[in-house]
């Protein structure tokens, strides 16, 4: 058992208390160690002293994606990187990845929250993992590996992709927990029943996360692989998944107070929305972090928050699956994709005889998400010839990749064929049903 009843059904007054002893120290500690946060606070004339607990968390600055790019890529660091014993990244807005630090003690924390989604979902030491997520920079394959070791679980290390050898494995070595995207494990459920051998499989539970996903979608999978699907949270600037997880009830996210302070604010205001069921933008702070400290981040996820008491017994609150974004960040197969990394590639490469007037169309066929890039092209380029085209059109498919991580159809268009609009111009069409 990793069920940690003294933080998990600690009443909401501690758990208030607790995050307020931490908070103070933990603002103190990024003043002294991280010149952002520093510079920040000085500017809105806030000390550490200033932050006495919880009801203090509203005067101090927030965070933004940006700040990981402008001091890229250890400028936020709060330790030496003597004390870094691992490294993580994941996309940002420009070609630059946000880059997270952490100490031997992060890494601990990281695995006792993630642990306690394994636990939450039913998982014993009887339990096989096949851990499904990418490993790498990329936060998680990682984390569900620690909280699999963590329980004293079984690990198989398989990462992505090689669907059919992924299913054998699953087969032969007897795995009872699935951890993937969600998107992944249609795939996978599909490509099983077309192989035949679903009813070989052993499978009980998976946690799925990193992509936005349905209740809808939610059914498909238990359905076709005769297991319980779980939803999980998290993000690398945070520390990876674990910041929060369903239980058996799949009834809203328990988030892990003891180590996150969850706001909700308005995205326009920015003043505080209180209460439940109440959409606005998810603002993260953590308070127990060493490598990487970040304080009320802004992760422009929307959503909200259940309070009343979860059957499970635990009084973590709960969170609402993402709703959507205030920015125009879009999630695509798992990764962070801006339309501003596509246009910046575009205008690198106007004098090749394509212009700046592109057009994403994101779409979900067969449960797997569809990326499409249409840019128009300079009329000089229209009259070339068909092999020149195609050649462009390459180019731009390999630099997109390699600036995105993932791959994107481009297809060059007419010039004038993307409708203009006397507003803003919409770059982005998500045909994709997420909520």
């Amino acid at each position: 058992m990793y069920f940690q009843k003294d933080f998990e059904c600690m009443p909401q007054i501690d758990i208030k208390r607790l995050q307020g002893e931490k908070l103070v120290k933990q603002v103190k500690y990024v003043y002294d160690n991280v010149e952002c946060y520093r510079k920040r606070m000085d500017e809105a004339g806030v000390k550490p002293e200033d932050i006495k607990g919880l009801d203090d968390l509203k005067k101090l600055p927030f965070s933004y994606k940006s700040d990981l790019r402008d001091y890229y890529p250890y400028g936020l660091f709060a330790r030496p990187m003597k004390d870094i014993v691992e490294i993580h990244a994941s996309s940002g807005t420009t070609g630059k990845r946000i880059v997270v630090g952490y100490t031997k003690n992060d890494l601990d924390m990281w695995a006792d929250c993630s642990a306690r989604m394994l636990e939450a979902i039913g998982a014993t030491k009887d339990d096989i993992v096949q851990v499904s997520y990418g490993y790498g920079l990329f936060t998680g394959g990682f984390g569900l590996h620690y909280g699999a070791q963590k329980m004293g679980l079984t690990v198989i290390p398989i990462s992505s992709g090689n669907t059919e050898r992924q299913i054998e494995t699953m087969i032969d070595f007897g795995a009872t927990i699935l951890a993937c995207t969600p998107s992944y494990a249609l795939y996978l459920a599909e490509t099983a029943e077309k192989m035949g051998v679903v009813d070989q499989l052993k499978l009980k539970a998976g946690i799925f996360g990193a992509e936005p996903w349905t209740e809808e979608m939610r059914k498909q999978i238990e359905e076709k692989l005769h297991i319980k699907a779980y939803d999980i949270y998290g993000l690398t600037e945070i520390v990876g998944p674990g910041v929060a997880f369903e239980c058996s009830e799949q009834a809203g996210m328990h988030i892990n107070e003891d180590h996150f302070i969850l706001e909700i604010i308005d995205p326009e205001t920015l003043e505080p929305i209180e209460g439940e069921n109440k959409l606005g933008e998810l603002v993260f702070s953590t308070i127990d972090k060493e490598g990487f400290p970040i304080l009320r981040y802004r992760t422009r996820d929307l959503g909200f928050i259940k309070t009343s008491k979860c059957k499970c017994g635990r009084t973590f609150v709960r969170l609402s699956k993402p709703k959507g974004r205030s920015d125009d960040m879009l999630i695509i197969r798992g990764v962070n994709v801006f339309p501003s990394q596509i246009e910046e590639i575009l205008l690198q490469n106007c004098d090749r005889g394509i212009t700046a007037n592109y057009q994403i169309v994101v779409d979900r066929v067969n449960n797997n998400d569809t990326f499409d890039v249409y840019v128009e092209m300079a009329p000089d380029l229209f009259a070339d010839d068909m092999a020149s085209i195609e050649g462009l059109q390459k180019l731009l498919v390999d630099k997109l990749r390699n600036i995105l991580g993932i791959g994107a159809k481009v297809t060059l268009v007419n010039p004038n064929s993307i409708a203009r609009s006397e507003g803003k111009a919409k770059r982005v069409i998500d045909k994709r049903k997420l909520v």
